[in-house]
């Protein structure tokens, strides 16, 4: 089966169960804390891919370092581990984020360029934006020193790649496809 259709499935199962129990603001700030807490730690990634590792280890590494977390969430990796599939957590967390901001009719759109936004260049895309999208759009800023400048934007499935280091990849490519 294909990881993102099983780490969406994830996702839909916890956001049900996060409904039903209206919690579901509480969990997406748990998984909104997952992504960023495994993205920022390199031990953490590797312990969660880790084959040497066994399922139990992780989930209490897991349960150590988000001890905070709503119960919902921790059944979640309780249920990956048994199901050896903890390796998508980080993926069944977007997803979650993704699924629970249609469900209050809002998007997500992550900006990632070289330098940090002003206020003023923040306002101005997400007027742009709300232009093109009927949602309501929350902006995250994700700095990317090697996209030299310019910026990426996406939008859930869409993407649009105005770097520098893009362009210069594209110049890069067609100038070693005319030789």
């Amino acid at each position: 089966m294909n990881e993102s259709r099983a780490a969406l499935r994830y996702a839909k199962a916890t956001l049900n169960l996060a409904i039903e129990q209206k919690a579901t603001d509480a969990i997406e700030s748990d998984m909104r804390s997952i992504v960023q807490t495994i993205s920022d730690s390199d031990e953490l990634k590797e312990m969660i891919v880790s084959p040497i590792l066994e399922g139990s280890s992780k989930k209490q590494v897991l349960l150590a370092v988000f001890k905070n977390f709503n119960k919902i969430t921790k059944e979640l990796f309780a249920l990956l581990v048994s199901k050896k599939r903890i390796d998508l957590l980080t993926d069944v967390a977007a997803k979650y984020i993704a699924l629970n901001e249609d469900l209050k009719g809002e998007k997500l759109a992550m900006v990632t360029t070289a330098v940090p936004l002003t206020p003023a260049l923040e306002k101005k895309i997400l007027s742009q934006i709300e232009k093109i999208t009927t949602n309501k759009v929350t902006l995250e800023n994700q700095i990317d020193e090697s996209i030299i400048g310019g910026f990426i934007l996406r939008i859930g499935d869409l993407q649009y790649n105005a770097s520098i280091s893009n362009k210069l990849n594209s110049i890069k490519r067609e100038f070693t496809n005319s030789i």
